[in-house]
């Protein structure tokens, strides 16, 4: 009996055992993080850019140059060349850029006044590129991921500090001279309006004080509204044009008028790929300002609001960046480069559908431009960069 008794008794630590083996916590293993969702957005949209720019292009390039795919193919030698420093700036340490941002901001101020200079020259009416060894380059374009990257190291390192309207003013104001140079000599009202509006957004986003931002931002509105209004000459009749375009349809109404035209042809659904009427001479630089209205005219509505949809994703993958970045710094430069791209996008949309007066701005990967689309492309690194730099759980 006895012994039946002891060798039928069960193990004593058999049920501690499992749990032992079962329910230890582990440490959690930390995994890199890299945004394919933001890659495959950017790919897709030069994809997409390329695509229209050939579209929108090939009839004035035959005519002015003898080839149809001259803008394509100058286009194309850029995206490449973007794509190579995006893919370079991405892994890379975003760190290693927390020095770029001063000398950038005063290199980017030297080569502003020197369009004034030899270096310079003027295009469409304009003078707002400098050309160096062959290349011509847009000093503007270089200002505001300079900017950007200067407004994150310092909004960094005031981060206790950036409640204050004293220290807010001071940052804001490091703006000023860049947006001043960009209006006073180049005469590019909305590069300037860019500048402006990614310092604004950036101290608006990284302050937890938002009363005095709501009465700078009455105060710029108002600024603006008053150097527009109060102009003469090229100014005045550029908002004359916009408050009644029918009127100046032949001057500073008719590239309006053009592409109001387009995207009321264009109707829903379009009139198809490559088979829009007002790019063959009538929308003037079509494959500039005014591409979204020919992409309203060949793929209709819905092509339009798939395209504001599309950088909407972007925007949002932006966010998720900025929202789980390593630190401060890093998330400052993703909420800059969103700005850029965001306000972008809304003045160019709002000059091709006549909301606000024209002014010469680019559609973001998708417009003509060499110097616009390897320098956002090089914004596009830094943002990999810090997705890159994320650790998951």
């Amino acid at each position: 009996m006895s012994s039946r008794n002891h060798s039928a008794s069960p193990p004593v630590n058999s049920r501690q055992s499992i749990k032992s083996k079962n329910f230890v916590k582990k440490k959690p293993v930390k995994k890199s993080y890299f945004d394919y969702s933001l890659l495959f957005l950017i790919i897709f949209m030069l994809a997409f850019g390329l695509l229209m720019l050939y579209s929108t292009s090939s009839y004035n390039a035959a005519i002015e140059f003898g080839s149809s795919t001259y803008y394509l193919r100058k286009q194309l030698q850029a995206t490449i060349l973007g794509l190579i420093a995006m893919f370079i700036v991405a892994n890379m340490n975003y760190r290693k850029f927390v020095w770029t941002g001063v000398v950038g901001y005063i290199v980017s101020i030297i080569m502003i006044f020197l369009v004034l200079s030899p270096l310079g020259y003027e295009a469409n009416g304009a003078r707002r590129w400098i050309r160096i060894a062959g290349v011509s380059v847009q000093p503007a374009e270089v200002a505001k991921i300079s900017l950007i990257l200067l407004l994150a190291v310092i909004i960094s390192n005031n981060r206790q500090n950036i409640r204050k309207i004293s220290i807010t003013a001071k940052i804001f104001a490091l703006c000023i001279p860049m947006a001043g140079s960009i209006l006073i000599i180049t005469k590019n009202m909305s590069s300037a309006l860019i500048i402006v509006g990614i310092a604004f957004v950036m101290l608006f986003i990284a302050s937890p004080k938002y009363s005095h931002y709501i009465i700078l931002g009455i105060a710029g509105v108002s600024v603006i509204l008053v150097y527009l209004f109060t102009g003469s000459g090229f100014r005045s009749e550029r908002v004359a044009a916009w408050l009644d375009p029918e009127s100046y349809a032949q001057g500073k109404g008719y590239q309006t008028l053009q592409s109001l035209y387009a995207i009321g042809s264009g109707g829903l659904t379009g009139k198809g790929l490559g088979q829009s009427v007002q790019k063959l001479g009538y929308v003037p630089e079509a494959q500039n300002d005014m591409v979204f209205s020919i992409i309203c005219e060949e793929l209709g509505l819905f092509g339009g609001i798939a395209v504001i949809l599309l950088f909407l994703l972007m925007i949002w993958r932006f966010m998720i960046i900025a929202n789980n970045a390593e630190d401060l710094y890093g998330s400052m430069i993703v909420i800059g480069v969103m700005a850029h791209i965001s306000i972008q996008v809304i003045l160019n949309i709002a000059v091709v559908t006549n909301v606000i007066p024209n002014t010469g701005i680019t559609l973001p990967f998708i417009s003509y431009g060499g110097t616009s689309v390897v320098l956002l492309l090089a914004e596009m690194g830094l943002v990999l960069s810090v997705s890159k730099r994320i650790r998951l759980e």
